[in-house]
């Protein structure tokens, strides 16, 4: 992967922004268990950062992905994980299949206005019994006249209590459950939609997230993305940028962490001499520096092919799983060589130890990515080659 001058200058306006208008707030928002969404959002929107590979006629830059993956991986510079995944959310999460397969008048309606930062998103796939499991998914939208009326609900909905509309999974036919699904565009505002709670996390504190219930919600059957009965197949699509999502936006974060634990252990004295002076120290950074390449590898390896239109689900999941395990091997060994200050709050490696734990789970959690691994190795039972 080659990056031009461009690339290096949305990288250096982002972590400028980043260093005015994020990092200063972070403990704040941590504090208060939530983020200013739609202040933060128009800000980015009004700088074509909430747009980046998407199509101009609706406020995108119209950039191909490798200045995408600039910008998430950028947003590892931010002094958190819970505003990073709320972006995530909005660029690379709840709009790529809108903006891929959605009509002209529902992307003027719905994509036009979270490029431009006017309206947040969220994702409504996750229920209380369909998590990584989507095909099992119970929420429905039943025809009715020229609606769909939606009954059901969702959990661990990020942006979910300040979104303004959700792109919604539900079963909308009888038939097999990978072909009876549909995505749709649902406004939070509409009667029936309730924020039923705003959960309490161990880690993400400053991103809010939901659980939401629909009773009979109705909305117009315009609002479908795509063909009806596509849904699961665009929801793996998205996933597929999810889960690159969560590679690239982890490699700056990593390479920040393993800094600040040098630094830390190399002005941290014991048994007269620094903690990094120590061999089982300095060895371990620079294994983990080596596993931060590895994986920035495979990443930009799976974003290169993606850019020449070749599958690249293998490799998404693959960058995933390290990504989630790296995540919990990094936080983990930097922590303990903080000592007892590790264990503090005050501590960003603190912050860091809970905020990457989601990173295994969420978007897929690392027994799914084995197995999607597995099915294109050939190994998996009935798959045998």
């Amino acid at each position: 992967m080659e990056f031009t001058q461009e690339h290096e200058g949305l990288r250096r306006n982002l972590i400028k922004f980043i260093d005015t208008e994020i990092n200063p707030h972070v403990d704040e928002w941590e504090r208060d268990g939530i983020f200013p969404a739609h202040e933060l959002f128009k800000k980015m929107g009004n700088l074509g950062f909430l747009g980046i590979n998407k199509p101009v006629e609706y406020g995108g830059l119209g950039l191909d992905y490798s200045y995408q993956m600039v910008m998430i991986e950028a947003l590892g510079h931010i002094n958190c994980g819970g505003v990073p995944m709320g972006l995530g959310v909005q660029t690379d999460m709840g709009t790529p299949a809108l903006s891929r397969f959605g009509s002209d008048e529902l992307r003027r309606e719905f994509l036009a206005p979270a490029i431009a930062g006017d309206q947040v998103v969220c994702l409504g796939v996750s229920e209380v019994g369909a998590g990584s499991d989507v095909a099992g998914i119970k929420t429905t939208a039943r025809k009715d006249g020229g609606d769909y009326v939606i009954n059901g609900g969702k959990m661990w909905t990020t942006n979910g209590t300040q979104a303004d509309w959700m792109c919604l999974l539900a079963n909308t036919g009888e038939g097999p459950i990978h072909q009876n699904k549909s995505l749709l565009c649902l406004p939070m505002k509409t009667k029936g939609v309730q924020i039923a709670r705003k959960l309490d996390k161990m880690g993400m504190r400053s991103s809010d997230t939901a659980q939401v219930y629909l009773d009979d919600v109705r909305i117009p059957q315009r609002y479908l993305i795509g063909q009806e009965g596509h849904g699961f197949v665009y929801q793996m699509q998205q996933f597929q940028e999810e889960r690159l999502w969560c590679a690239f936006s982890s490699l700056m974060a990593f390479d920040r962490h393993i800094d600040e634990t040098i630094e830390y252990t190399r002005q941290r004295k014991a048994f007269g001499q620094s903690i990094l002076d120590n061999q089982v120290v300095h060895f371990r950074m620079a294994e983990l520096r080596t596993e931060v390449e590895l994986l920035r590898s495979i990443s930009y390896r799976a974003a290169d092919l993606m850019l020449k239109g070749e599958d690249v689900t293998m490799l998404a999941s693959m960058a995933k799983l390290k990504a989630g395990r790296l995540a919990r091997e990094i936080t983990d060994s930097c922590l303990q060589y903080f000592g007892g200050m590790g264990f503090m709050n005050e501590t960003p490696i603190s912050r860091a130890y809970r905020d990457s734990r989601l990173a295994s789970i969420g978007g897929g959690a690392d027994e799914v990515m084995l197995g999607i691994i597995s099915k294109y190795m050939g190994t998996l039972p009935g798959k045998r080659k």
